[in-house]
Parts: C-alpha cells; structure tokens; sequence
C-alpha cells in the first residue's frame, strides 16, 4: 500500500492537469484542422483554415493593434512602476497607505475599471475633456479617434495594472545589500550612477519578469477595448484576443478560432523567448 501513496497524492493534480489542461490543448490542436460550428459534427478539412489565416488581413490587422498596444504600455509601466517603487523605497511618511493605494485598482475588477475610466474619457462628458474645454483647449476623442484610441486604453491599463509591478519591484529594491550604497557613497557616486550600475542590474530578474508578466498580460488584452471602443474606430482597437472571441462566439467558427488561439500562442511565445535573450542578462 505505500508504493501507491505517492501516486494517490498527486493524483488530483494529475486528473486535474488531464481534464482542464492537457485534454483542451489536444481538442485544440485537433480542432484547427476540422469545420465546426458546436451544433454540427466536425468536418475534416486539412490545412484549410491555416491557409485562411495567411490570408486574414484583419487578423493581422488586430495582432498589429495588440503590438502597438504593448509598445506603450510596457515601457510606460516599467518606468512608473520603477519610479514608485523607488520613492517608496525610501523612508517616507505613509509608506504603507501609498503601497495599498497603488495596490488597489489590481484588486477591483476589470470591467468596473474599465467602465470608469470610458466615463472619464467620453468626448462630451468626461472629466478630462471637461478640464480640456475649461482651459480653452479643443477636446480630444480620446476613445474615437483611430490614432488615439489605443494609446488611450494603454494609458489606462497601465494605470489598473502598475500597482503589482510596483510591489515587485519593491520587493526586488529591498533585496539589494546596502553595503553597494555605501561603497558607492565612499567613492563619491551619484544618485543617477548609483542607479545605473548598482540598482539596475541588482533588479534585473524582477524587471526580466515584470517584462514578461507585462508581455502575457498585453497579449490577452479583451475586456478594455471590449467595453470601451467594441474594437472600433474602423478595426484599431481591435486587439487579437478579442478577434478570436467573434470568430468563436458571434460567428461560431470554432476550427478557425482554435487555429487562431494556436498561432497567436506561438507568437507569444516567440516574443518571450527574444525577451529572455536580450532582457535577462547584465544591464
């Protein structure tokens, strides 16, 4: 009977692991290669729905939006999650009421967050075209304009997201020795290159991590241009996630969803692997 023991104990995650992860990505990979629409039995058609994804301008259209997405909202929340995070490093009054503050709009849902922030941005009634209009400045559209609306939703992403990336990168400040400062302090180094050559490569894993989680995050961008823009104006919201919902779920093009699912999971994949070359290593 003890022989079996360990493997009655890790048998829940090995039936969970079967049911919920391993049999879904098989399903998957054997549903791009079929027709189904859930009512109808699939129907083998080879390679024809990888032949429709090369041609599928607008898919392409939407994996360029999710680029654009994430080449603001990156580099915006490394800087201010690194910037936070250092201020509170430091001996400040209300250090713990500024953390749980920072902290929370990761806490609140998606979609109230969401809701908010497209009151705060709407044309005629939001708050910020409202000071715009105040000051005697023209409005912005900033949800209906194509050239803006992205960059918007980035903004406020950013903004509901940055508050976890301060605590790791709180948590990786407070792990560097003191000893470096001093050191430092002794040899008459600056503020900027005590930050240069002492704190930044001291944080390389956590900011190698954040960029990752920041990366994985961005890539499932759905909720906030889903209730924000509809993936609108004119397609530049639409982010490839959200794609991949329509043709499952409005359209019922389940083989070519999964196709979908299974080459944007390769592109993800390819975009961390350049990201662990040349972000984790000596800054």
């Amino acid at each position: 009977m003890k022989k079996w023991t360990p493997y009655l104990l890790v048998s829940p995650y090995i039936l969970h692991f079967a049911v919920f992860v391993a049999f879904p990505v098989l399903f998957s990979v054997v549903l791009t290669f079929h027709s189904w629409n859930i009512i109808s039995p699939m129907q083998y058609i080879g390679l024809a729905n990888y032949k429709h994804l090369f041609k599928d301008r607008l898919f392409w259209q939407a994996v360029w939006n999710t680029v654009r997405f994430l080449l603001v909202h990156i580099p915006l929340q490394l800087i201010v999650a690194i910037v936070m995070a250092e201020l509170l490093n430091r001996t400040v009054r209300g250090a713990s009421f500024f953390r749980a503050a920072f902290f929370l709009p990761v806490i609140v849902s998606g979609v109230v967050v969401t809701i908010l922030w497209q009151q705060l941005l709407s044309f005629n009634s939001g708050l910020l075209n409202r000071l715009l209009a105040a000051l005697s400045v023209p409005r912005i559209a900033w949800l209906d304009d194509p050239a803006v609306a992205m960059y918007s939703i980035a903004v406020m992403a950013t903004w509901k997201n940055v508050g976890l990336y301060i605590i790791l990168f709180l948590v990786g400040l407070q792990s560097v020795p003191m000893q470096y400062y001093e050191a430092a302090d002794l040899e008459g180094a600056t503020n900027w290159q005590k930050f240069r050559f002492i704190t930044l490569p001291m944080i390389n894993p956590t900011i190698f991590t954040v960029v990752v989680l920041s990366t994985i995050s961005g890539f499932s961008l759905f909720v906030e241009p889903y209730i924000m823009t509809q993936g609108g104006p004119m397609n530049t919201t639409l982010s490839a996630v959200m794609y991949i919902y329509r043709q499952a779920f409005q359209y019922y093009h389940m083989g070519y969803s999964a196709t979908l699912g299974f080459c944007f999971a390769l592109i993800i994949l390819f975009v961390v692997i350049i990201q662990r070359r040349y972000v984790e290593q000596e800054v």
